[in-house]
């Protein structure tokens, strides 16, 4: 969680330097200079974004459900868990993407012409903070699924001893 707060507050302070940059503005239509200090904290907002994506997923472990019949016979927490991950998915492949559009942008050492595109690191930055979210959901629910899958596996291999 602490990473993708991070990697938004870096995405929306890029965006900040990239507006103290000079703009030519003409219908829809802008010539800009890049901003090389959006370009450092682009990049670093698009690193921690991708740490915390695989940190998060590795310490969620694995929650599969591979058909209907097992989404039906899933725990309300297995459930969450998946769908938690579907989220975080979308939204890293979102915010990820308007990141380094963001940087790449600002990668370049001349003047670039073109359509203006505002904002893509204030919402790739709040996008990370979404993608927080989902990753703490991911991680409770996961935890909490694994847990009660230990449970239910102890639970029927005590019952048949104590039948026998």
């Amino acid at each position: 969680m602490a990473l993708d707060i991070t990697a938004g507050i870096l995405g929306i302070e890029a965006e900040i330097a990239e507006n103290k940059v000079k703009h030519l503005r003409m219908w829809i239509f802008e010539c800009r200079d890049p901003s090389f200090e959006a370009y450092k904290l682009g990049l670093a907002a698009t690193i921690l974004l991708g740490l915390a994506h695989i940190i998060g997923n590795l310490l969620g472990g694995c929650v599969c459900i591979w058909s209907k019949e097992d989404l039906d016979r899933a725990t309300a927490n297995k459930q969450l868990a998946v769908a938690s991950l579907i989220f975080s998915w979308i939204v890293l492949a979102v915010g990820f993407s308007m990141l380094i559009i963001g940087t790449l942008l600002n990668s370049k050492s001349r003047k670039t012409c073109g359509l203006f595109h505002h904002r893509l690191f204030t919402i790739g930055g709040i996008l990370c903070f979404i993608h927080g979210l989902f990753i703490v959901a991911y991680y409770v629910s996961a935890t909490a699924a694994a847990r009660e899958d230990k449970t239910n596996q102890s639970r029927p291999t005590n019952q048949s001893r104590a039948t026998a």
